[in-house]
């Protein structure tokens, strides 16, 4: 009996509140019909907003860290025992300041050892300099003293030849001169015993006539004097003959004495000949020897480029010296380490007393007097970038605080995983209030069109035949117009026709509105104020709102 009474007590109560509720619904819906006729009644009351002229302006925030454009990490050129180190973490530090320095005594003997080894290298040169110099002269003034013996028996030689020249045409001009004179003789020989023969025939005639005129005489025919004539005529003749006679004789001892200069003179001209031919071999005899002493002198010089290969090979060693020097005293230079910014220290990798080995770190610098803030960028909004754009970063850890700088370079290669650019933004920090390492928000803007005609987001509504803003005209009747719509930011949308500028349109309303129908327009929903249910508005999603949370507007 108990059992039964404890199932139906839960049951009875459990009827009772099912029908309570259900009288409960049954009234609150005869009150929301009740509400709904009266508002169907009633004058819509509607918020409006205003079409104003303004910049429609896109912009694209993305999330970027901060990094450091100079991470400098000091370490040792040689190896050694780290002697000083001072600097840790956050010490500032200037350019040329010494941050270590390694045990230099291993480093300074090497210095000493080279400075020694480029002294006697030099002395070894200037000694072989020396050397050289005598040997060169000495070789020099051999060629020359060559070369004048040489050009003396050349100008010899062409004395002996041209006087060779002059003798002979002079030992042929005297036998040329005797060949006349005994042609000169022998013609003179002929003329006299030509005339000779005529004496003799004149001294025959004038004897025949003394004959003939002393025959006459003896006969009584002639005087006494034709005869003596006759005989003065034969002796006149006679006498003639032996001139004629004894010309002839001298002529031949002229033709005698003629051939006798004739051979003489040719006797020289062979004796000329042969000594001036014996001159000239003698003359050329010596050109031959002096050229063999010129050949023999400069043969001497070919120990020159002996010489000057050895000062070659001695320069070398002293410059490889002076270098082995230099390199010795950088790497004394290097024993001190300096910083090569201005910065902090933002890492300490070893302390004094350690062995460092050439190329480890000891301690890293960063420059913060302005910094990069390295921004991911996604494909669509890639080609909006422009270098020596501004931009803007705000970052959680300086709450209230803008920082302003410029686009100062941008990847043009896409990342292949993540399919996004690499953008840099350089800012100011000569505070040092942004940190390396830091995550801050980049805004730049990517779009901006001028003067267009914006109406509130909420004002744009979705339609069978498209979208529509309804216009509230002056005597507060509510008209549908249908428009196009362009660009838009979280603030309004862009409407290129169908609205003017100034006209109010319905951005809010708690029930439908008929086109022609009168409205009442009350006062905006104050900033924090919650819209009533049901009156989210539609519309299209903005196309400069926020992509991947990249995307926003001022």
């Amino acid at each position: 009996m108990k059992r039964l009474l404890y199932i139906m007590i839960p049951a009875v109560l459990l009827g009772g509140l099912i029908a309570w509720r259900f009288q409960q619904k049954k009234t609150e819906k005869q009150q929301q019909d009740k509400a709904s006729a009266a508002r169907k009644t009633a004058t819509p009351s509607v918020n409006v907003g205003v079409a104003t002229i303004r910049d429609i302006v896109h912009t694209f925030e993305g999330v970027g860290s901060v990094e450091a454009p100079f991470n400098v990490k000091i370490s040792s050129k040689v190896t050694g025992l780290l002697q000083y180190l001072q600097v840790r973490e956050g010490d500032a530090v200037k350019v040329g300041e010494v941050i270590a320095r390694i045990d230099p005594s291993q480093v300074q003997a090497q210095v000493a050892q080279q400075q020694a080894a480029v002294a006697e290298a030099q002395n070894r040169l200037s000694q072989a300099a020396l050397t050289s110099n005598a040997n060169n002269v000495n070789v020099e003034s051999q060629v020359r003293t060559q070369q004048a013996a040489l050009e003396t028996a050349r100008s010899n030689y062409n004395q002996v030849r041209g006087n060779y020249d002059a003798t002979i045409a002079t030992a042929q001009a005297a036998v040329t001169d005797a060949q006349g004179k005994v042609a000169s003789a022998q013609a003179t020989i002929t003329n006299t015993e030509a005339t000779i023969r005529s004496a003799e025939a004149n001294v025959k005639n004038a004897q025949v006539r003394y004959d003939r005129t002393n025959t006459l005489y003896k006969q009584g025919f002639v005087a006494a004097q034709d005869v003596d004539d006759a005989r003065t005529t034969v002796n006149v003749q006679i006498a003639a003959l032996n001139v004629t006679q004894a010309q002839r004789e001298a002529a031949r001892s002229a033709l005698d004495s003629a051939n006798a200069q004739l051979r003489s003179a040719q006797e020289n001209v062979s004796i000329v000949t042969k000594k001036g031919q014996a001159d000239i071999a003698s003359a050329a005899s010596a050109i031959k020897q002096a050229q063999a002493a010129l050949t023999y002198a400069r043969a001497n010089t070919a120990q020159k480029p002996a010489y000057q290969a050895n000062l070659a090979a001695l320069r070398a060693s002293v410059s490889a010296a002076q270098a082995q020097l230099r390199n010795a005293q950088a790497q004394l230079n290097d024993t001190e380490l300096r910083s090569t910014i201005n910065g902090f220290v933002t890492d300490r990798m070893a302390d004094p007393g350690t062995v460092m080995t050439a190329g480890t770190p000891i301690v890293a610098i960063q420059s913060e007097k302005a910094v990069y803030v390295t921004v991911p960028i996604p494909e669509d909004v890639s080609r909006h970038v422009q270098i020596g754009q501004s931009a803007t970063s705000v970052f959680d850890a300086l709450p209230g605080q803008k920082f302003v700088g410029r686009i100062t370079s941008f990847n043009p290669s896409a990342d292949p995983a993540s399919r996004q650019f690499t953008m840099r933004v350089t800012l100011a920090n000569a505070q040092n209030l942004v940190k390396p390492g830091m995550f801050g928000r980049t805004t730049f803007e990517t779009e901006r069109i001028r003067g267009a005609v914006v109406v509130p987001r909420e004002a744009v509504k979705g339609g069978k035949k498209g979208q529509i803003v309804t216009v509230i005209d002056p005597d507060s009747t509510a008209h549908d117009r249908p428009v196009q719509v362009g660009a838009q930011d979280e603030q309004g949308i862009q409407i290129l026709n169908g609205v003017q500028a100034g006209e109010q349109v319905v951005t809010l309303t708690l029930n439908p509105i008929k086109d022609g129908k009168k409205v009442k327009i009350v006062p905006n929903t104050p900033p924090g104020g919650a819209p009533p249910a049901g009156d989210a508005p539609r519309g299209e999603a903005p196309a400069g709102g926020r992509q991947d949370g990249r995307h926003a507007n001022p």
